[in-house]
């Protein structure tokens, strides 16, 4: 992976331009991301959850960070487009929020739009960040035969998803 700003890594300075290895990078953001964003779930969806307040500010701090970490990383190109496919992908986010919630027997009705803005940005990190993992595991960043085809199967595979998920939930 080549960096788009400068980083200390494990004690170790890299420079805009570094390539660095993607076993540095998507182990601990997918650990780090996944118990941040499990607890942004469990704080917007439980029962008697914390108020909004301290909802937006444990998860708008985190989301914050995150999104710097991957302007770094990956590139304001990049990050700016997670942004717009997620606005494209709304449907996508609802549709498993919705699902993620009939696990426990509630559904994205239940609660007000703004109880969703932390876990639908959540969403929105990880499948930014498994995008990323794809591209890279795959070798196929740097190929543009590659890269279209593996983006176009992350693409039919993630529809395939959501829309097994919107039939999965009875609704």
């Amino acid at each position: 992976m080549k960096l788009h700003a400068d980083i200390r890594i494990g004690g170790k300075q890299y420079a805009k331009g570094d390539t660095v290895p993607w076993y540095f990078i998507y182990p601990f953001f997918m650990v780090h991301m996944l118990a941040f964003g499990a607890s942004g779930f469990y704080m917007a969806y439980a029962d008697k959850g914390p108020d909004l307040s301290f909802l937006y500010m444990h998860g708008g701090i985190a989301i914050f960070v995150y999104t710097i970490f991957y302007i770094v990383i990956f590139g304001r190109d990049e990050v700016k487009w997670m942004f717009i496919n997620s606005a494209l992908g709304l449907f996508g986010i609802w549709v498993q929020i919705d699902w993620l919630l009939a696990v426990f027997g509630k559904n994205v009705a239940d609660y007000p739009m703004e109880r969703h803005v932390i876990p639908f940005f959540y969403f929105v990190l990880y499948t930014f960040l498994l995008r990323n993992a794809t591209l890279d595991l795959t070798d196929a960043r740097e190929d543009p035969r590659k890269k279209k085809f593996v983006e176009n199967a992350y693409v039919i595979i993630s529809v395939t998803v959501y829309v097994a998920s919107y039939f999965l939930t009875g609704r």
